[in-house]
């Protein structure tokens, strides 16, 4: 990364989280145990990705940071209902997210799909609410619900999440856990992309690049991920080797760490040449993918 970045990372983190505490539901100083259950996982950390890529996108078209921040609040909603999902016993059985227990070790079950479900609901009526008042004409507010939402359901996130358990102990092409990649994690990665990009004006010539970008970034940071479920630990913020446990189908398994690691630098420098046409605005998004692309936890 060039000097800086992180620090910009950084500051756009704590920017999305304090916006976050603000939208969120507060009913009351004694909050409810469902919006306890909201809470606790959202604003449990994380990198915020796909908000930042959101806000880095509309910057990299020449929007600005204030237009595109609820947008981007709503997205990081919408992964952690998919993550607190993903999570379940009748999912991939997970303790730990984030570096904390998981949703339903906490608040049990029936409270964790509950929490879910409301973080994906409002994030909608976010979109609308804010994108309204804050100037966004009703056509793109529309078109970004319909790329989030395309993302997030059955030709996105949740088929993505169908194929990763059907396919636990079979065996699999690296074209077919590929397709599984763009679906599960890729997706809305480009929904975050395009949404800020929207937001910011953006043409579609650069919609088109910022598509592609987006798309081998999903790719390559999916691939990181499963790299560090046999390298990482707890630093990385989730119980290690639960792919293996499972016998999941993951790239590093097919074709090794080594090799895994090098497609993803691979695709990353695909990434970065996608947006060439772009001027310094879009650093963030470089820099971001070559971050992402090598990245140790």
């Amino acid at each position: 990364m060039k000097p800086g970045i992180q620090l910009h990372l950084s500051n756009l983190k704590e920017i999305i989280d304090k916006k976050l505490l603000e939208l969120l539901p507060n009913s009351s100083d004694s909050l409810s145990k469902l919006e306890e259950s909201m809470r606790y996982s959202i604003l449990a950390g994380g990198k915020r990705l796909r908000p930042i890529l959101c806000i880095s996108a509309s910057e990299a078209v020449g929007g600005s940071l204030d237009k595109a921040l609820p947008i981007a609040c709503a997205i990081e909603m919408i992964h952690t209902y998919s993550l607190i999902h993903d999570d379940l016993p009748s999912m991939d059985d997970d303790l730990l997210r984030r570096g904390i227990p998981t949703n339903h070790s906490v608040f049990g079950e029936a409270l964790a799909i509950l929490a879910g479900d409301a973080l994906l609901t409002d994030a909608f009526s976010l979109i609308v609410r804010e994108g309204i008042s804050n100037g966004i004409s009703p056509t793109v507010v529309v078109e970004i619900i319909r790329d989030i939402s395309k993302a997030a359901g059955s030709q996105g996130m949740v088929s993505g999440q169908a194929f990763d358990l059907a396919l636990e102990g079979k065996e699999v092409s690296v074209e077919f856990i590929e397709k599984v990649h763009s679906l599960k994690t890729g997706a809305l990665i480009e929904a975050s992309v395009t949404s800020g990009a929207r937001v910011g004006g953006a043409s579609e010539d650069q919609l088109s690049q910022l598509e592609c970008y987006a798309k081998y970034l999903g790719l390559a940071f999916q691939i990181i991920d499963d790299v560090l479920d046999i390298e990482g630990g707890t630093e990385i913020g989730k119980s290690r080797g639960a792919d293996a446990r499972r016998n999941k189908a993951t790239y590093p398994a097919l074709v090794g760490v080594e090799r895994a690691r090098n497609v993803a630098l691979e695709l990353t420098e695909k990434a970065v040449l996608a947006i060439k046409d772009f001027d310094d605005r879009a650093d963030p998004l470089r820099d971001l993918a070559f971050y992402l692309g090598g990245r140790k936890y």
